[in-house]
């Protein structure tokens, strides 16, 4: 079974991915908004079906994944992200998608990144957590408005972090 992916992988690793331009209706996909991509338009970007990818409406872009729910490729688009890109659910959209290569950083807040700083092991675990579940963290921590609060949320993180376990 290895040596059928390795055509594959040498393949999207030397190829140059490429651009795709659609226009479509915003499909609403529960309380989110998503753009049904076909096989064939997955195979076209060339980053498999689990992709990041910088989606332009106009003349807003957003950094999303690719991602599959049954037998659908979808780009899932929440209302935070609709909002910064413009589309509504049931809206035609048109989009130009290429495949996102850059590293995902997160803004870590300074009081979270001195407490990671001081602590080896809950620095380790946070950075071996994916892209989505690091921000999560630094937006819970760095989403309080109380001292206390925050104090609390910084505890909890190191603990959590050192239980190997994430916010959701």
């Amino acid at each position: 079974m290895a040596a059928s992916l390795a055509p594959v992988r040498r393949r999207w690793q030397g190829e140059r991915m490429a651009t795709l331009e659609l226009t479509r209706v915003l499909a609403p996909r529960g309380p989110a908004g998503a753009l049904v991509l076909t096989d064939e338009e997955v195979a076209v970007l060339g980053g498999g079906k689990r992709a990041g990818v910088l989606v332009r409406v106009g003349d807003r872009e957003a950094r999303l994944r690719l991602g599959v729910m049954g037998v659908e490729n979808l780009i899932g688009m929440s209302k935070a992200t609709r909002t910064d890109l413009g589309p509504e659910v049931g809206q035609q959209v048109t989009a130009t998608i290429t495949v996102d290569e850059a590293p995902r950083e997160v803004d870590v807040p300074d009081d979270l990144a001195v407490a990671l700083a001081g602590d080896a092991a809950a620095k380790d675990a946070f950075e071996a957590l994916p892209f989505s579940a690091r921000k999560e963290f630094a937006v819970w921590v760095g989403g309080a408005k109380r001292a206390d609060t925050r104090a609390r949320r910084l505890e909890d993180t190191l603990r959590l972090l050192h239980e190997g376990k994430r916010l959701s």
